[in-house]
């Protein structure tokens, strides 16, 4: 009876042993996975993102058959600088100089969540892009987890310039309109290239929800954010993305 106990033990351990060894190994391959995929981002521009395919999904299950998604991917190059300006006035005023996150507002949008009905958020171009490209809208530990760990990827392993064009692409500005050149054509009925400074930045203030505001037909709050991303826009400066 004791050897059989001995023996029932040892295969016990020997089985915990195995699946240790497997899940260290799932961990290691979760651990390196976005290493190629962000690295194929350096030469190869996304059809689709998380973001697009989720909401395609959506419509697919309430059967509204007249959803489209209005995307097309176009290079940095043939985008209005000034909305490439707005974006980063909008959002991420720090882009050019962090490594990922903006800790001062992290915190700035902590202390003044506290209390409030709506909360402000700290993300930087390089976390929403990881998460609009890769991930889910919910909010989780889970998913700020995963989107912290892939921003860090993103950092090291794209240029500034290539994670601003990658998110002037995916960002949504609208129900199903996604990126600069389908912003520009289907709110302003020009090419994005053409896009005014004014189009820019209000293209650019409803990006904190771009289901509820409208570009082409902005309501009062969106007129107000619209002006002050001007005025920031002006601060930054002209010459602001040559520093990327």
């Amino acid at each position: 009876m004791k050897k059989r106990a001995n023996g029932n033990g040892a295969r016990m351990m020997s089985a915990l042993r195995r699946v240790r060894n497997w899940l260290l190994l799932l961990t290691l391959l979760l651990a390196v996975l976005p290493i190629p995929v962000v690295l194929g981002l350096r030469a190869f521009d996304p059809h689709l993102s998380a973001f697009m395919a989720a909401r395609q999904l959506e419509a697919w299950r309430a059967g509204d058959t007249n959803f489209a998604l209005h995307y097309r991917y176009v290079p940095l190059e043939t985008v209005a600088p000034s909305l490439s300006l707005a974006v980063v006035a909008a959002e991420d005023q720090h882009f050019a100089t962090h490594v990922g996150f903006d800790f001062a507002a992290i915190k700035d949008a902590l202390g003044k969540n506290q209390g409030a009905k709506r909360l402000r958020g700290g993300s930087t171009i390089s976390q929403q892009l990881s998460k609009n490209l890769f991930l889910w809208k919910s909010q989780s530990y889970l998913r700020k987890g995963i989107e912290a760990y892939l921003t860090l990827w993103i950092e090291l392993l794209l240029p500034k310039r290539r994670i601003l064009e990658l998110y002037l692409n995916v960002a949504e500005f609208g129900d199903g309109v996604y990126g600069a050149d389908a912003a520009a054509r289907v709110h302003f009925q020009r090419a994005p290239d053409r896009l005014t400074v004014a189009q820019a930045a209000t293209l650019a203030a409803v990006l904190p929800n771009p289901k509820r505001y409208r570009a082409a037909q902005p309501g009062p709050y969106v007129l107000s954010r619209a002006r002050a991303i001007e005025r920031q826009m002006r601060n930054l400066g002209p010459d602001y993305l040559q520093t990327l």
